[in-house]
């Protein structure tokens, strides 16, 4: 892993840790002042301001979208965006131009593609839908996302290491992205800024905590719109990451103690943010490439039991005695926009489709029932294990929840 940097509050306090390097080329080492990449953390944030303008009377979770955007239609509501319920589609990372109408652009385009699922019906995370939520801001506020963002949020909570743009980025230490088993840095730093509002603000570890703590104490938001956002919205397929998936956040359940975390990935860097209001206790890590995953699991499993005795879920398994299934019952392609994925005789194959398909080749997955239609699904060499969910819609379609997105089977 080229680096990384942690940083949690605990006991009043906030500690830092770093290590390594922002980039294997340049040599230049990692420290506690870095920006990096949160990726999707970022959605808690786009969520938050949403929260600010419900608190002040300018709309509701419960309004059409269609009243502030009329080119969003079909019922969508403003808490379906942040739930991941609206169906508009998760993966459109279209480019819209570095210019401030860039958003008002993508809701133009994504307007016109056709929902993943019916909206309500079922979870799939989405990209678009935080962009489209970010469209919402500016239309309200009559502000730039980004303004909006360090309005409402970034300069309120005293945040000095928070950026958005690129050309504010260079002015600090950042982090370049990490791809593959030979860790090659990135030659694409960062996505689109028509995405922003789904994942692009750049901070560092401890800035990333001081935002977590928002939600312990609250100090911009009020209790009750830091309520609301824990309030589950749609319990997960599988329970995958979590139990449930509220208004940003996503839910989970450690031992008693109600955790609200979120993760984010972006071109070579990742990320993950953890609070546990009942303890205390806020947990930000950051890093740039390598095993993201078995470090954020490690640092899970090793922390939080010394800082407040709490045990993240073991990750999944498969079972100690194989699980009987009917072959081929799920095998078929599914496909949405940005991926294709194949399951045949016990394997998943997972192509990107979209605009960042040249930064990743085919992924091949091995599949382990763990019930009828719950699977386990690891390619070789990783050490973790994720779960494969196959479910039918209300409707009777048939769909794969594989990465957190429900996917439609192909007839």
């Amino acid at each position: 892993m080229p680096g990384a940097s942690l940083a949690y509050w605990h006991q009043g306090e906030t500690h830092r840790e770093v290590a390594g390097l922002l980039n294997l080329d340049t040599g230049v080492a990692a420290t506690p002042d870095s920006l990096f990449q949160i990726g999707s953390v970022t959605k808690v944030w786009t969520t938050a301001q949403i929260m600010l303008l419900v608190e002040e009377g300018r709309l509701t979770l419960d309004t059409p979208v269609a009243e502030v955007l009329p080119e969003i239609g079909g019922g969508v509501l403003v808490r379906h965006l942040l739930s991941h319920t609206s169906g508009i589609d998760g993966d459109f990372f279209h480019d819209t131009g570095r210019g401030d109408d860039c958003l008002e652009k993508y809701v133009t385009a994504i307007a016109s593609r056709p929902l993943t699922h019916p909206v309500g019906a079922t979870h799939s995370y989405s990209n678009g839908a935080f962009s489209v939520a970010g469209r919402v801001v500016e239309r309200v506020t009559g502000k730039v996302w980004d303004t909006a963002l360090r309005e409402q949020l970034i300069d309120p909570l005293g945040l000095t290491h928070t950026w958005t743009l690129p050309e504010d980025v260079i002015r600090f230490r950042a982090a370049t992205g990490h791809l593959g088993d030979a860790n090659e840095p990135t030659g694409v730093w960062g996505i689109t800024r028509s995405n922003s509002p789904a994942g692009q603000i750049c901070a560092t570890a401890a800035d990333l905590v001081r935002f977590g703590r928002a939600f312990v104490e609250p100090a911009v938001l009020s209790r009750a719109s830091v309520q609301a956002m824990a309030e589950p919205q749609i319990e997960l397929p599988g329970r995958v990451y979590g139990t449930h998936w509220g208004l940003g956040w996503i839910l989970d359940t450690w031992d008693g103690t109600p955790v609200r975390l979120h993760g984010g990935n972006t071109i070579g860097q990742a990320a993950m943010l953890w609070v546990l209001p009942d303890q205390d206790v806020v947990v930000a890590l950051l890093c740039n490439g390598g095993d993201t995953d078995g470090l954020i699991q490690a640092v899970a499993e090793q922390l939080f039991p010394a800082l407040c005795g709490v045990r993240p879920p073991a990750p999944p398994r498969p079972p100690e005695t194989p699980v009987a299934v009917e072959a081929g019952r799920h095998d078929g392609v599914y496909e949405r926009t940005g991926a294709r994925i194949t399951v045949r005789d016990l394997r998943l194959t997972y192509e990107s489709t979209g605009e960042y398909a040249d930064l990743q080749s085919p992924l091949e997955f091995e599949l382990v029932p763990a019930g009828d239609s719950v699977f386990l699904a690891r390619r070789s060499g990783d050490r973790l294990w994720t779960k494969a969910v196959f479910h039918t819609l209300a409707d009777g379609s048939p769909y794969l929840y594989f990465g957190v997105r429900s996917t439609p089977k192909i007839p």
